[in-house]
C-alpha cells in the first residue's frame, strides 16, 4: 500500500481551501509575507480513515465517553485510602493539570487531526524514538484499559449474585464490544453517543439526590451535613502516603480525555470540531468529576466495608443512591454504572485500534495491522487490540479486586506519562509554528502557552515519582511498586533500544514537517477580535470555555 497519496483519495470530505495571500494582506498586514499553502496539495499518510464521527456524536463522547470505572467504581478505592479532603483535593489539582494538557493538545489535533493523535505528534516534533516508545506505551495502556473495564464488570456483577460465573459476563461484552468497533465507526459512535447520554444524565441525578441525602432525605432520615469529615482519621486517611497515593486513581480516572483527541482522524470538520471538544473538558472535570467526588466524599464514610476489598467493590454511587432508601434505586445505578464500563472499554478498544493502526503507519508495527475494510476500519489492529484484554480472565485466580488495583495503578502512569509527552510535543509545535511563520493558520490557540505545557510537564513528572509512597509505607510492597513503576523502566528501554537500531535524530524546529496530514481552517477564521486591553483578555476567557 502506498503510504503517500493526495487529497481525493476517498478517505474524507474536501479540507477547506486557505485564503490567498492577498486575502490575508487585506485581512491583517501584520500577515503579509507569512507561509501558507494549498490545503489541496498537503501530503497525506495517516488520514485514511473514514470521517463519520458527526459534531453531536463528538460532543457527546468529549463530555461522557470515557468517564467509567475510574469514576464510578475508583473513588470508592480513594475515599478509603485517602479520606474525603485527600480525594476532593487529588482530583481537583489532576483535574486543573489534564485542562491545561488538553489545550496544549487540542491546539496541535486541530491543525493535524490524525487517529495517532499525541503519539505521531511525539514522532515528529521530538523525536521518531520518542513517538516510537509512547505509541507502544499508549497502545497497551488502553488495551489494560479495557481488560481493567472488563474485570470491573465481575465485581459490579457481585452486587446482585456470586453464582453467575464473573467470566462469563466479560466474555460476552468483550464479544459486543469487538462487533461495536469492527463493524464501522458509525456504529462505534452512535453506541457511544447513548451510552455517554445515559452517564451524563445518571450523574446530574446523583448530583441532585445526593444533595437530597445529605440534607435528610436518608433511610435514617438524619442531617449529615459534614459528618463523615470528622469520623475517625478523616478527612485525610493514611498521612502523606494515603494522599499520594489518591493520584495515580484519579490519574486512572481522568484517563482517556486525552484519547478525545483521537477521534479527531475520523471527525468530521475537525478544525470547528476539536477546539469544542476541548473546551467541554472543563465543565466535565468540574460537574462530573468534581462535584460529584464532593457529594460521596459528604455522604459515604471512608470506612465503609466494601469499597476497598480484595474480592469485592462496591461503587460509592450505588452506595448514595442506597441511601436514599430504595434497593430498586441501587440496582437502577448499578446497572447505569454497568454500561458506563461497556462505554468506557468500548472507547478504550476504539483508541487502541487507532493507535495500532499508526504504528502499522508510521512503520513501528508490521504493516499488516494498517489493513482495512471496505468501511475504513482497521480491523485486524481492532482484533490485535482486544485480544489483549484477555488479562481480565486472570481475575478467577487471583481475585477481581486485587487485579482491577493492579491494572488501575498500571493505566494511571501510563496515562501519566502520555500527559507528559503531550507537554513536550506542545512546546516544540508552538516553537516551530512560531519559526515558520505559520502561527496565523492554527484553527485554535493554546493561550497557556508556554507556561501551560511546562506546568503539565513539571507537575506530572513530580506526582509520577511520589504517588508509590504507600508501596514504600508502612512496609515495602513489592507488587504494588512495579505495578506504579514498571512503566518507567519499559518507557526508557524502548526509546533507547529504537534510538540505537534506527539511529534517530532530535527534529530540528526548521525542519519540523507541519504540513502533512494538516486540516487549516481558513485565515479569516482565527484572526481574533480587534479589541484590545480588558474586553479581549474578557474575550479569549470566553473562548477557552465555550
Amino acid at each position: 500500500m502506498d503510504l503517500l497519496k493526495k487529497t481525493g483519495g476517498g478517505h474524507g470530505p474536501e479540507e477547506p481551501p486557505l485564503a490567498s495571500d492577498s486575502d490575508v494582506d487585506k485581512r491583517d498586514p501584520a500577515l503579509e509575507g507569512a507561509t501558507t499553502f494549498d490545503a489541496s496539495e498537503r501530503p497525506i499518510i495517516g488520514d485514511k480513515l473514514a470521517r463519520k464521527l458527526t459534531a453531536r456524536q463528538v460532543q457527546m463522547i468529549a463530555i461522557g465517553g470515557t468517564i467509567g470505572t475510574g469514576l464510578f467504581l475508583g473513588t470508592g478505592k480513594s475515599l478509603a485510602t485517602g479520606g474525603p479532603a485527600s480525594i476532593l483535593i487529588a482530583y481537583a489539582i489532576v483535574g486543573a493539570i489534564v485542562f491545561v494538557t488538553m489545550l496544549c493538545l487540542g491546539e496541535m489535533a486541530a491543525y493535524i487531526p490524525v487517529a495517532g493523535s499525541f503519539c505521531t505528534f511525539a514522532g515528529r516534533f521530538v523525536d521518531d524514538a520518542f513517538g516510537f516508545a509512547l505509541t507502544w506505551n499508549y497502545w497497551f495502556n488502553d488495551a489494560v484499559s479495557m481488560a481493567s473495564d472488563l474485570v470491573a464488570l465481575q465485581l459490579i456483577l457481585q452486587y446482585w449474585t456470586n453464582s453467575f460465573p464473573g467470566y462469563a459476563l466479560s466474555l460476552i461484552f468483550w464479544a459486543a464490544l469487538i462487533l461495536a468497533n469492527i463493524i464501522t465507526v458509525k456504529a462505534y459512535g452512535e453506541l457511544e453517543y447513548w451510552l455517554s447520554l445515559l452517564k451524563v444524565i445518571t450523574i446530574i441525578i446523583f448530583i441532585i439526590l445526593g444533595i437530597a441525602v445529605n440534607c435528610g432525605g436518608n433511610n435514617m432520615h438524619q442531617y449529615i451535613g459534614g459528618h463523615n469529615w470528622y469520623i475517625g482519621d478523616a478527612p485525610f486517611v493514611g498521612g502523606i502516603g494515603g494522599f499520594a497515593s489518591v493520584f495515580v486513581t484519579a490519574a486512572f480516572a481522568y484517563g482517556g480525555t486525552e484519547s478525545i483527541a483521537i477521534t479527531a482522524g475520523e471527525t468530521k470538520d475537525p478544525a470547528k470540531n476539536i477546539p469544542r471538544v476541548v473546551k467541554n473538558v472543563f465543565w466535565r472535570i468540574l460537574l462530573f468529576y468534581i462535584l460529584s467526588i464532593l457529594i460521596i466524599g459528604l455522604n459515604v464514610p471512608y470506612n465503609m466495608s466494601g469499597l476497598n476489598d480484595k474480592t469485592t467493590r462496591t461503587s460509592p454511587f450505588t452506595i448514595v443512591f442506597q441511601m436514599a432508601g430504595s434497593n430498586v434505586a441501587g440496582s437502577f445505578i448499578n446497572a447505569v454504572i454497568m454500561t458506563s464500563v461497556l462505554s468506557a472499554g468500548n472507547h478504550a478498544l476504539f483508541a487502541g485500534t487507532r493507535l495500532l493502526y499508526t504504528l502499522a503507519v508510521n512503520r513501528h508495527a508490521p504493516h499488516l495491522f494498517a489493513s482495512l475494510t471496505r468501511y475504513q476500519v482497521p480491523w485486524i489492529a481492532v482484533l490485535a487490540t482486544s485480544a489483549i484484554s484477555g488479562l481480565c480472565f486472570g481475575a478467577s485466580f487471583i481475585g477481581a479486586g486485587q487485579l482491577w488495583t493492579w491494572l488501575q495503578n498500571i493505566v494511571g502512569v501510563s496515562n501519566q506519562l502520555s500527559w507528559i509527552a503531550i507537554g513536550i510535543a506542545s512546546l516544540r509545535f508552538r516553537g516551530a509554528i512560531r519559526l515558520q511563520g505559520k502561527e496565523h493558520l492554527l484553527p485554535f490557540k493554546n493561550y497557556t502557552y508556554p507556561w501551560g505545557p511546562w506546568c503539565s510537564i513539571i507537575l506530572n513528572s513530580f506526582l509520577v515519582l511520589v504517588q508509590g509512597w504507600s508501596s514504600f509505607s508502612p512496609k515495602f510492597d513489592v507488587v504494588t511498586f512495579f505495578s506504579l513503576y514498571i512503566e518507567l523502566p519499559i518507557m526508557v528501554v524502548m526509546y533507547l533500544a529504537w534510538k540505537l537500531i534506527k539511529r534517530t535524530r532530535f527534529v530540528k524546529l526548521q525542519d519540523m514537517d507541519l504540513e502533512t496530514d494538516t486540516y487549516p481552517e481558513k485565515v479569516t477564521g482565527n484572526l481574533g477580535p480587534p479589541e484590545t486591553g480588558w474586553k479581549a483578555r474578557g474575550y479569549t476567557a470566553l473562548r477557552w470555555l465555550f
